[in-house]
């Protein structure tokens, strides 16, 4: 297998919102919060639902790259209700081996409430359930052993047995990819993700103002000179300033592209992660990897939901 991912099993709820209702439920606009069940229940109680995908960081990266014609798969936990009887649907329908037999759970199947507001943002509340209690356990190391690349998300570490996960997906991977998911996962967890990115990982992704977080820069050019110091790959998106990648003193750029009809940017990282280890895997130069990462994150965002 080329890829497999390990992340939170999500299903995903879009809705459209205005910025009124960001205030009147305390949200900050293009975070990620981690809600409980009642929450949950409460916010979605008065909302419209759009859609509802299997969804969750890595996973909408796996779907891209297998849309690409790639052999990939992913492991995520679920209990065997409704939700998870969709999840494990929605990830067959798109060619993703799905390594994990499904059981009865003490928790449901965790969901995502992504809310869109008329500017395209999204603002995210996380009801992880059984998708944040993965363990060293729930991880079959044949298939890591045999797969090219793992690739986790920061949305997964936590500490107790999802760290457990982490970490035995990292003893025994060829290549560790890992995407840094979100500014406020960075905050929370930025002591043990720089040890990370310094020591355990060999490619990185993440946005300008999650790798400012990270390393407390003052500047982006604080966070090229760290770059430079890791013999790794560093992969940083920036927005309508493109995206950059940096191996020790190389520093390769790619231009964004110009005059999209934006409607929603959920998914944009990911899918800007699944067009470059798609480049990765078969061989791609790096430049034409930030431009395939580029490519389908702009396809990505002029539609509603994670997947092309």
């Amino acid at each position: 297998m080329k890829i497999i991912g390990i992340g939170n099993a999500i299903v995903d709820v879009l809705c459209k919102v205005s910025d009124e209702f960001l205030v009147k439920n305390s949200l900050t606009k293009g975070t990620m919060k981690l809600i409980d069940e009642i929450e949950f229940k409460n916010l979605i109680s008065t909302l419209k639902i759009e859609e509802t995908i299997s969804g969750g960081s890595v996973a909408n990266s796996i779907v891209g790259i297998s849309q690409l014609d790639n052999d990939v798969g992913f492991i995520g936990k679920i209990n065997d209700d409704q939700f998870g009887e969709k999840y494990e649907e929605g990830l067959i329908k798109e060619n993703v081996k799905f390594f994990y037999k499904k059981k009865k759970e003490l928790d449901n199947t965790g969901s995502c409430l992504i809310l869109i507001t008329p500017d395209s943002e999204r603002t995210m509340c996380a009801f992880l359930g059984t998708a944040g209690k993965i363990s060293a356990e729930d991880i079959d190391e044949n298939i890591i052993i045999n797969s090219l690349i793992t690739f986790l998300e920061g949305y997964l570490w936590d500490k107790g047995s999802p760290k457990s996960a982490f970490d035995k997906a990292i003893k025994l991977s060829k290549i560790t990819a890992m995407s840094l998911s979100d500014q406020f996962c960075v905050e929370r967890h930025k002591d043990n993700f720089l040890e990370l990115v310094k020591n355990k990982i060999d490619i990185v992704f993440g946005n300008e103002q999650e790798f400012i977080s990270l390393i407390n820069a003052k500047s982006f050019d604080e966070v090229i000179d760290f770059s430079k110091q890791l013999n790794k790959d560093i992969i940083i998106t920036r927005g309508e300033k493109g995206a950059i990648a940096i191996n020790k003193d190389q520093v390769t750029s790619c231009e964004s592209i110009k005059n999209l009809k934006i409607k929603d940017l959920t998914g944009a990282g990911d899918l800007f992660a699944a067009g470059y280890l798609h480049g990765k895997i078969n061989n791609f130069s790096i430049q034409k990897s930030l431009e395939k990462g580029t490519e389908l994150s702009s396809k990505v965002i002029q539609k509603i939901g994670a997947r092309l």
